[in-house]
């Protein structure tokens, strides 16, 4: 009897980590994943917010900006100055290859 019951409380022992483990079906490594990811998002949330308050601010005007400029192939990449300000300059335009004689050289026949 002394035997049965010991095994009884051995087998306690030794099934009660794996339960624990099954307990939601994620093993360790999805729960730390998972504690990573929840507590990236905590970080995140307020560079997000004033991503939205920068975009609710400034939207229009980019909209704006986007309606008048129709070509932005035509322009250089934006450049800041020492100052703060930005420039967004023009492309300089290619000039065109100078054109052919359109009347060749005649030829003789031999």
């Amino acid at each position: 009897m002394k035997k049965l019951i010991c095994i009884f409380v051995v087998t306690l022992f030794v099934a009660q980590p794996v339960a624990a483990q099954e307990d939601d079906g994620s093993s360790l490594m999805e729960r730390g994943a998972q504690d990573f990811l929840e507590g990236l998002l905590k970080e995140m949330q307020p560079a997000w917010r004033e991503m939205q308050s920068f975009m609710d601010e400034m939207g229009p005007a980019m909209i704006e900006l986007m309606d008048q400029v129709k070509d932005w192939s035509t322009y250089e990449a934006p450049e800041m100055l020492d100052n703060g300000d930005i420039i967004i300059r023009r492309k300089p335009e290619e000039k065109e290859p100078p054109k052919l004689d359109p009347d060749p050289l005649p030829q003789i026949e031999l």
